[in-house]
């Protein structure tokens, strides 16, 4: 291999383990050990001998405890290593302000509460489980019909889900229904709103009227009032033409970089998600929060065992609702039989990743190096500038869809074997955390972050290359997922509580 290929990784002094560059065979040399077994690309193995019961480190943390002896050479994974009792709380950064980056502005849609849109889609959405099938049948009569003769718009947006009825009508699962359905209601990236219901329903759309919204922008009705579906359908078709002719007026203008908000996603990781693609996603969130942007880090069993590098970085307030928010998730996967120890999924486990700690580790450089602004709960809106955490859980689509709701009108999604995914109305970005993923699905990854160890190249580099796909995405070039299709079902709410 040539020094810009190499074959292995030790990514801090104090780990006990290196990262295998590429598949690796038995008797190979490297990192001053004799390998001992075949490693695959992306996995561990040992640097010195590991007694059993002793931690295995990585990234300069625990990351999982040896379940028996293991000898320098050996492949370290799931065979002979599982999630240690207790993990590293130590952590040395306490949050640095990056210098803002030149570019800092972006063509986007103003509106009239100060916020920015990245895309003008017109929205459709379902106030119950009961109205989804109707609301698509909505939006595809829309873009067959409406659409041509509208060219300002992006698109009509069905935003359908199985809840809103057959629930309690208060509690955990029906309020973060409402922020949810709010969120989406109010979000910078819809020009206007359709919101259809059935009648009967526990959510009921008095809870979502707006007195500030005209007509224009806005809309209402029940199914059960206009004569059923296919009467719903013509309905809708009537109350978008004004909504339609006031959105395709709105046109893009220069706005800056503090009126972008971005949710930040993995799903699929690998070996080296913690490597390439998430701490590069990490430099350009650094580089956003410097131009007074948000971005936002959620999924919160996957920052167990690595919370601590961001109550590090947090106020005494703030950090104390991080440590609230893994409490409660303690509790809530202990009364549904579940346990924030467990494995990671088998995807994760071919690409390398042993221990949820491990994952949690990579996945926490998302988030750069930018002090913690705030904490937020589950699709609350987010209205402060800076790095900040929102709780989710780990289920991509469900933490995507709080992001959006509390204001991300960008995605940056990394993944290392490949998720699909699109989150209208937000565009969302795909970072290959490896460059042979990127080879094999050109046509869903945006950007190969993988050149990091294949061709050398520096993680603030690769994290500006990152940020300026964000801006240019922002101001209207389509990613891979919106080219696609993606995003008319990906919107799924967090489900807490009780069917009834």
């Amino acid at each position: 291999m040539t020094a810009s290929r190499p074959s292995f990784l030790h990514l801090n002094p104090a780990d006990n383990v290196g990262v295998a560059l590429r598949a690796l065979t038995a008797g190979e040399e490297g990192l001053g050990v004799t390998l001992r077994a075949d490693i695959p690309l992306g996995h561990k193995f040992a640097l010195k001998p590991v007694a059993k019961g002793r931690p295995v480190v990585k990234y300069g943390q625990v990351m999982a405890t040896a379940m028996q002896d293991i000898a320098p050479g050996d492949h370290v994974h799931s065979h002979n290593a599982a999630m240690s009792d207790s993990h590293s709380d130590r952590a040395t950064n306490t949050g640095v302000m990056h210098t803002p980056p030149a570019r800092r502005s972006f063509m986007g849609y103003a509106r009239p509460d100060g916020r920015a849109g990245t895309r003008n889609f017109i929205g459709i959405l379902a106030s119950v489980n009961c109205s989804s099938t109707v609301c698509h049948a909505i939006a595809a009569a829309a873009n067959r019909d409406l659409l041509p003769r509208f060219p300002g718009i992006d698109g009509f947006a069905p935003i359908v889900h199985d809840q809103g009825c057959g629930m309690a009508n208060a509690g955990e699962g029906f309020d973060a229904l409402i922020r949810v359905l709010k969120g989406y209601r109010d979000h910078p990236n819809f020009g206007g709103v359709l919101i259809v219901g059935l009648g009967c329903e526990v959510n009921q759309l008095t809870l979502y009227k707006r007195d500030d919204w005209t007509t224009e922008r806005f809309g209402t009705f029940n199914i059960q009032e206009v004569g059923g579906s296919a009467s719903a359908v013509r309905r809708a078709l009537e109350l978008l033409e004004p909504i339609c002719a006031a959105a395709s007026r709105d046109s893009r203008s220069e706005q800056p970089v503090s009126k972008l908000v971005l949710g930040m996603q993995c799903g699929g990781s690998d070996g080296f998600s913690g490597i390439t693609a998430n701490p590069a996603l990490g430099v350009a969130s650094d580089m956003l929060v410097a131009a007074g942007g948000t971005s936002i880090l959620s999924e919160t069993p996957e920052i167990y065992g690595a919370e601590h590098l961001l109550i590090a970085r947090a106020d005494p307030e703030t950090g104390a609702k991080i440590r609230a928010m893994i409490d409660w998730w303690r509790n809530y996967a202990a009364k549904n039989g579940a346990s924030l120890d467990n494995n990671p999924s088998p995807g994760n486990k071919k690409g390398g990743l042993t221990t949820i700690l491990e994952k949690s580790l990579g996945a926490v450089a998302k988030g750069g190096l930018s002090p913690l602004a705030g904490a937020f709960a589950y699709a609350e809106p987010i209205r402060i500038p800076g790095f900040v955490f929102m709780d989710s859980p780990g289920y991509d689509p469900v933490a995507a869809t709080g992001q959006v709701a509390a204001g991300a009108n960008l995605i940056a999604f990394t993944t290392g074997r490949g998720s699909c995914f699109g989150a209208k109305p937000t565009p969302s970005i795909k970072l290959a955390s490896n460059s042979e993923l990127f080879r094999r699905m050109p046509e869903d990854m945006d950007i190969d972050c993988g050149v990091v160890v294949t061709e050398g190249v520096g993680l603030e580099r690769m994290g500006q290359r990152i940020y300026e796909l964000l801006l240019d995405t922002a101001s209207g070039k389509r990613s891979k997922s919106e080219e696609f299709g993606y995003g008319d079902n990906e919107f799924v709410p967090w489900k807490i509580g009780a069917t009834l």
